[in-house]
């Protein structure tokens, strides 16, 4: 996350640069909240429900049909479900004018984004000194943190005529720079975009830190540096910084991916679940189940199984904006700030 504390200038080896070592807590947590497929999630909090239905149905002391005798609780759930999953449908058409409203606009608008987006690739290609910056935005991303690694080096190369002290301490940083430069590097080059794998590998290099490692300890031996030294801070500074904006570019194009996602998989979910809804509230009779499996009601099993169905659009919301919602408070700060309160908690 943009936002750790920061060790002491050149104490960056002793440092987790990865998002997982830089965020206390539950580990399996975390990868619930962002490394597992959205799917799996869904399906897993589905289950859950569904057991739990199934538990409370099994143990209430007043049987299903009973109850549906006199109240029929059955009736008012599903009523309420058909209101909600209805609203669902509202709620997608919101999702998709959010994602399109950065679509729409006139020629003038659109050729200004145009323009905008190619000034940042030639400033970006300008500095890191290549013809044509990547395309894909895993291969954009791993251009610039190759960039770094390798200016890393050249700080290195560059202190050998500095004092033992200072030169231990700037490898040391360098080191650490390297070491989390090679390992974003090889994420980005396995990963996909669409796939959750490019974001996760932009998290993982932890920039926001190495500035104000780097600018720290450019300040604390500015008296000790040469000139030769200071250009190669000034330059391993300007790789760092351009990361950025190339991470915020990618996460923006990657929830609006999610959320056009987000939209499909409600508006697919939404029709099975409103068939089983109202088919609950017109056909349903408990007298009609009088089985029971395990130990259970038959009108218990059928009860849980169609909330469980009625419920998938809202799981499937619930699985995609944990996601979006972590990752937004992850990155809540570009720079080198300190937030400790989006640490401290998913």
């Amino acid at each position: 996350m943009d936002g750790d504390s920061v060790p002491d200038p050149g104490d960056g080896a002793g440092r987790q640069d990865t998002m997982r070592g830089r965020v206390p807590g539950n580990r399996v947590k975390l990868w619930v909240l962002l490394e597992a497929t959205r799917w799996h999630v869904a399906a897993a909090l589905l289950g859950l429900v569904f057991v739990s239905l199934l538990i409370v149905g099994a143990v209430d002391p007043v049987p299903l049909g009973e109850a549906i005798e006199s109240v029929d609780p059955v009736e008012t759930v599903f009523q309420a479900f058909v209101t909600a999953i209805i609203t669902g449908v509202t709620l997608v058409v919101t999702i998709n004018q959010l994602v399109l409203s950065q679509e729409l606009g006139p020629l003038g608008d659109q050729r200004d984004r145009m323009e905008g987006a190619l000034d940042a690739r030639r400033a970006i290609e300008s500095e890191l000194d290549v013809d044509v910056a990547p395309a894909d935005p895993s291969a954009f991303l791993r251009v610039i943190v190759e960039a770094a690694r390798d200016r890393s080096d050249r700080l290195v190369a560059a202190s050998d005529g500095a004092e033992e002290d200072v030169r231990d301490r700037i490898e040391t940083f360098a080191e650490s720079v390297v070491d989390n430069a090679d390992e974003v590097g090889d994420q980005l080059d396995a990963a996909e975009f669409g796939t959750f794998g490019v974001v996760s590998a932009a998290l993982n290099f932890n920039y926001s830190g190495k500035i104000y490692e780097a600018r720290r300890l450019r300040a604390a031996c500015a008296d000790d540096l040469s000139d030769e030294t200071d250009a190669a801070f000034a330059e391993l500074l300007d790789a760092l910084e351009l990361f950025g904006p190339a991470r915020e570019h990618v996460k923006t194009l990657y929830f609006q991916w999610e959320l056009i996602n987000l939209s499909r998989v409600l508006l697919y979910a939404a029709l099975p679940a409103l068939v089983v809804a109202v088919s609950m509230i017109v056909f349903f009779d408990a007298g009609v189940a009088s089985w029971s499996v395990l130990g259970v009601a038959g009108p218990v099993w059928l009860t849980s199984g169609a909330v469980t169905v009625a419920l998938v659009p809202f799981v499937f919301l619930v699985a995609y904006i944990l996601r979006i919602a972590t990752v937004a408070k992850r990155t809540l700060a570009i720079g080198p700030f300190v937030l400790r309160g989006s640490e401290d908690e998913s």
